[in-house]
């Protein structure tokens, strides 16, 4: 087979990720060197590229997982995943019913990835892309994700956290940031009133995938005058109701 034109790190790398998916248990580098025949070096230099691209992730014990972008890559390639499927007509009907973008994110450690959306029509809206992930506890959509943890992964992940100041109105004590994904696990709504971005008021709710890796969440962005006090609670009301309607589906 000719091989003019190729670039044959791709190949090593695509190895070690078929070897990967077939184990339960990932492998360290070494043991992965020994199965491929490769250099352990040469492993260790693609497995820590394909973690800074969001591919894998390294976990706490060194070793490494399949991460958020390698999730996002699978399912454009099977079109939607099966939280995709479930959700997209929720976006698209969020955000026709409250003329405001709307986006599905997932959890990667103390960050949201978004992996889905809905625009908004008007002129004026908001929007981000899909594959871009959020800063560090940034936003109404993390907090809905923290939610669904135990109180001793929240404050792991808190601990190894800073928290920090976007806006005038940003949250920066960690005890308070608690208290709000504290509030969020009893009330099903997460908010962000000009927390992130000034002028911006976003509103979450957690999706339940009833999967220990899997931590998503549903949120609504608009301009501070789109979501004005008086606008805040039918909302709210209505998020709700597609929370459970939603999370129906995964039960």
């Amino acid at each position: 087979m000719a091989t003019s034109g190729r670039v044959p790190a791709l190949y090593k790398c695509f190895a070690i990720l078929e070897l990967l998916s077939q184990t339960d248990d990932f492998p360290g580098n070494n043991e992965i060197a020994r199965r491929l025949g490769l250099n352990k070096s040469t492993v260790s230099n693609t497995m820590h590229t394909l973690a800074d691209l969001g591919v894998l992730e390294i976990r706490s014990n060194g070793k490494f997982i399949f991460g958020p972008r390698f999730y996002i890559l699978g399912n454009m390639a099977r079109k939607r995943s099966e939280l995709q499927q479930a959700a997209q007509p929720y976006l698209s009907q969020i955000s026709r019913d409250t003329k405001l973008s709307t986006f599905l994110g997932i959890r990667s450690g103390n960050s949201s990835i978004l992996i889905d959306k809905a625009d908004s029509n008007l002129a004026i809206k908001l929007s981000s892309e899909v594959g871009m992930k959020m800063p560090p506890l940034a936003g109404a959509g993390i907090k809905a994700m923290l939610s669904q943890l135990s109180d001793q992964e929240i404050d792991k992940i808190l601990s190894e956290s800073e928290l920090k100041k976007f806006t005038p109105h940003s949250i920066t004590k960690k005890s308070q940031y608690k208290n709000e994904v504290h509030n969020v696990r009893s009330e099903r709504i997460a908010l962000d009133i000009e927390e992130y971005i000034e002028g911006m008021v976003a509103i979450a709710i957690p999706i339940r995938t009833y999967s220990e890796n899997i931590q998503a969440a549903i949120w609504a962005v608009g301009l501070k005058r789109q979501l004005t006090e008086e606008k805040m609670a039918p909302i709210r009301h209505y998020l709700s109701g597609i929370e459970y309607q939603i999370n129906q589906r995964f039960q």
